[in-house]
């Protein structure tokens, strides 16, 4: 039996059309699943509490986005994730690095590691964050020239 050129042309357009449409589903499910962890809410929930980085960020609105699902920082397993969260303000924009263990007995996640890396190159520790006070003679002593 032979199959036409047109029949083989248009079998591969839609088999190409099918596996992109699936590649894009499991894309946007992944994306999904990581936004509803608690270990991911846990490290948002963090940051929209310390107003030092907010305002750093120039937040709120404070945009978070998806993570790099190809970037090595990005790693989970049963016990443990770390992950590097992108994420703007009106000002500015960086990555909340965070990391989290999962106790096996409550089945509860817990943050043990939550840093804000500004584009601009400044830091921020979520869990042992600055005064307003330390923040605001921090950024007034950076802009004096010696």
């Amino acid at each position: 039996m032979r199959v036409s050129n047109v029949k083989l042309q248009q079998l591969t357009i839609f088999t190409t059309l099918v596996t992109g449409g699936g590649i894009g589903t499991m894309y946007y499910l992944m994306q999904k699943k990581f936004a509803e962890s608690e270990y991911h809410r846990l490290a948002v929930q963090k940051l929209e509490a310390c107003r030092v980085a907010m305002e750093s960020l120039g937040a709120p609105p404070l945009k978070v986005h998806n993570i790099r699902l190809t970037d090595r920082a990005n790693r989970m397993d049963h016990l443990t994730a770390q992950m590097k969260i992108p994420v703007t303000g009106s000002k500015t924009g960086g990555y909340l690095y965070t990391a989290s263990i999962r106790n096996p007995h409550t089945n509860t996640w817990s943050l043990k590691q939550a840093v804000l890396r500004l584009k601009e190159g400044q830091t921020i520790d979520l869990l042992n964050p600055p005064s307003q006070d330390e923040a605001f003679a921090a950024d007034y002593t950076s802009d004096l020239d010696y």
